[in-house]
């Protein structure tokens, strides 16, 4: 079944980043070509089965359901207020978006991403220790906790690609709901 389309005129790519070797952050580039069923191409995250380290040692024949990473731009302002200073790619996100809450999007939602690229979303990212090797004390601006004094994940979310393209800058980003009822994102 089809979900709807939500109308975020103002929603776009910041930018685009990827990295061949397994580390923390990934260098900005021009493009990022996003490959059905894999991820980016020339990106160490890009596979069909787990390619994170420490996923890859549990069971490497896990579905890799975090191919794409993406994080919101507004992050790095209210990070700012903490004393951190973060750039696109510095979490090690593939696609960072300006003028959308990706936070808040239940599972199952797709990213139209320019005219090609299709990425469903699969959950969030999970922050690690990794966080606080790069940036003493950013850990805990990344994970804190709601009223409820439930957790809340801050570090950006995971997808699968559903449709290959390339993707640059400037692009737009269109949001298609799944169908009723919605889920809450968790960490994958």
């Amino acid at each position: 079944m089809m979900g709807f389309m939500v109308p975020t005129l103002s929603a776009v790519v910041l930018s685009v980043s990827r990295n061949s070797a397994h580390g923390f952050t990934k260098r900005s580039c021009e493009t990022v070509t996003l490959l059905e069923g894999l991820g980016v191409a020339g990106d160490a995250h890009m596979g069909k089965t787990v390619q994170h380290r420490s996923r890859v040692a549990a069971d490497p024949s896990q579905p890799n359901l975090r191919q794409v990473h993406l994080i919101h731009s507004e992050l790095f302002a209210e990070v700012a207020a903490s004393g951190f200073n973060l750039r696109p790619g510095d979490m090690g996100e593939n696609v960072t978006t300006a003028g959308i809450d990706v936070l808040a999007l239940p599972r199952g939602a797709q990213l139209q991403i320019g005219h090609d690229a299709l990425v469903e979303v699969t959950g969030l990212r999970n922050p690690c220790a990794q966080i606080n090797a790069f940036k003493p004390g950013l850990l805990t601006t990344m994970v804190g906790h709601d009223d409820k004094g439930r957790v809340v994940r801050k570090a950006g979310i995971m997808g699968i690609v559903l449709h290959s393209g390339i993707v640059r800058p400037g692009e737009k980003i269109t949001v298609i709901l799944p169908q009723k009822p919605h889920h809450a994102l968790d960490r994958v």
